[in-house]
C-alpha cells in the first residue's frame, strides 16, 4: 500500500513537470529586452525559440518567424532539439508509468510492471535532464551578452519560459527518481518476505523431524541389545 502510494505522488510530481515542460514550448517570452539604463522605453522587444516580436508603447505586436532553421544560431538550434526531446521523452514516461503502477490492472506480473516502472522513471529523468540543459544553455547565452561590456546590440533578460522549463526539469527528475526507488523498494520487501518464508518452511522441517529422532535412537538401541543377547546365547 506504501509502495502504490509512492508510485501516485511520483506520476503526479512526474506529469506536472512534463505539463510544464511542454508548455514552454508556444510560451514566447524566453527573453525580454533590458530596460536597463532607460529612461523613456518606446518598444519592448522579446522573442523564443520560433520567433521574434516586438510590442510598441500603443500594445501593437509585430512578430516574425525565424526565416531559415540553417541560419539560425547554434544555440537555438540545440535548444529546439532539446525541448522536443524532452517533451517526446515524458510523454513516453507517463505511457510506461500508466502501464508499470500497481493500481492499474495492465502490465503483466509484478516483476514485469516494476520494470516498466523504472524504465518510465528513466524517461522522466532524461526529459528533465534534456529541459534543464534547455533552459540552462539559453540564458547562458542572455547573461553572457548582458555582462559583455563590448556587447552593443539590444540587450535581454531572462523571460518567464526559462523558470517554467527550470521547474518542471525538477519536478521531473524528482518523480523519476521516486519511480525508480519505489521499484527498488518493491524489490526488497518481495526478497525479504520470499527469505522469511524459506526460513519458517526449514525451521519447521527441523522440528517436525526432531521429535522421530529419539524413537529412531531407542528403537536402534534395543535392535543392539537383542542382537548382543542372541549373540551370547549361541
Amino acid at each position: 500500500m506504501v509502495n502504490m502510494a509512492t508510485e501516485i505522488v511520483a506520476f503526479l510530481l512526474s506529469i506536472s513537470g512534463w505539463i510544464l515542460i511542454s508548455s514552454t514550448l508556444p510560451t514566447d517570452y524566453w527573453k525580454v529586452s533590458s530596460v536597463d539604463g532607460t529612461v523613456i522605453t518606446t518598444a519592448t522587444f522579446w522573442s523564443n525559440l520560433w520567433k521574434t516580436c516586438v510590442t510598441d508603447s500603443t500594445g501593437v505586436s509585430n512578430c516574425k518567424d525565424f526565416p531559415s532553421m540553417l541560419a539560425l544560431d547554434a544555440y537555438i538550434q540545440v535548444c529546439r532539439g532539446l525541448m522536443i526531446s524532452a517533451v517526446c521523452l515524458g510523454f513516453f514516461g507517463a505511457i510506461l508509468s500508466l502501464v508499470g503502477m500497481k493500481c492499474t490492472k495492465i502490465g503483466g506480473s509484478d516483476t514485469t510492471k516494476a520494470r516498466i516502472t523504472c524504465l518510465s522513471g528513466l524517461n522522466f529523468i532524461l526529459s528533465g535532464i534534456c529541459s534543464l540543459t534547455t533552459c540552462s544553455l539559453y540564458a547562458h547565452r542572455i547573461t553572457s551578452e548582458f555582462f559583455d561590456p563590448l556587447f552593443v546590440a539590444q540587450k535581454f533578460e531572462l523571460g518567464a519560459a526559462l523558470f517554467i522549463g527550470w521547474a518542471g526539469a525538477v519536478l521531473c527528475i524528482l518523480g523519476g527518481f521516486i519511480f525508480c526507488f519505489s521499484m527498488t523498494e518493491g524489490f526488497s520487501i518481495r526478497e525479504y518476505s520470499y527469505n522469511g518464508a524459506t526460513s519458517f518452511i526449514s525451521t519447521r522441517n527441523k522440528n517436525t523431524k526432531s521429535p522421530e529422532s529419539p524413537h529412531r535412537d531407542g528403537a536402534d538401541q534395543s535392535y543392539s541389545h537383542r542382537q548382543f543377547g542372541r549373540n551370547a546365547y549361541v
